[in-house]
């Protein structure tokens, strides 16, 4: 089942998420429906908190990318924890599901060390390099409550504080679902 994706402004982006049990009951299924969201959405990856669940949760798929390591990334993070990042502090052009239409240079560093549960449950503790590191802190970021326009200076947050206004207002014009600030939550997941 496709989900609406969660626009910038809704409170859920900006919290840290919660773990999830092993118990919960509903993984199988989440984990199913954000991969055919993300799919849908044209997305490189997709965290808990952009369908409005506040859950230690991200998938990605970096199919979309020339780069072979990435193109065969397809990975779901559980309880994930960055414990190191280090190497060159590398500049690239991100954009965000949840703020449709706004793409800005975030510098992040090119290694890391994560550790995390996969969806069976099983643990790991990996280091990622290059675009799949990038992919792997952006989509981090989001169950920390940290947003791409969290890295931006004072003055362009404010050159581009109309825009985002537009979108948490639903003033954006994208091809898949969004849930915009202050509509009702309908999930099977809460």
């Amino acid at each position: 089942m496709i989900l609406p994706i969660v626009a910038y402004g809704d409170p859920v982006l900006k919290k840290k998420a919660n773990p999830i049990s092993k118990d919960y009951q509903l993984l199988k299924d989440l984990i199913d429906d954000m991969r055919e969201t993300m799919k849908r959405a044209s997305g490189v990856g997709l965290a808990a908190p952009q369908i409005g669940l506040s859950f230690n949760l991200f998938i990605t798929d970096g199919s979309a990318f020339d780069d072979l390591e990435a193109k065969n990334f397809k990975e779901v993070f559980i309880n994930a924890n960055i414990i190191n990042r280090e190497g060159d502090m590398v500049g690239y052009n991100e954009g965000c599901l949840s703020i449709p239409d706004i793409r800005e240079e975030v510098k992040r560093p090119d290694k890391i060390t994560i550790q995390y549960y996969d969806e069976n449950f099983n643990f790991h503790e990996k280091e990622y390099t290059g675009i799949v590191a990038r992919i792997i802190q952006h989509e981090y970021d989001h169950i920390q409550g940290i947003l791409i326009v969290d890295y931006l200076s004072p003055l362009k947050k404010r050159i581009l504080k109309k825009r985002l206004l537009d979108i948490s207002k639903g003033k954006v014009d994208v091809d898949y679902k969004m849930r915009f600030p202050g509509q009702k939550v309908k999930s099977k997941y809460i």
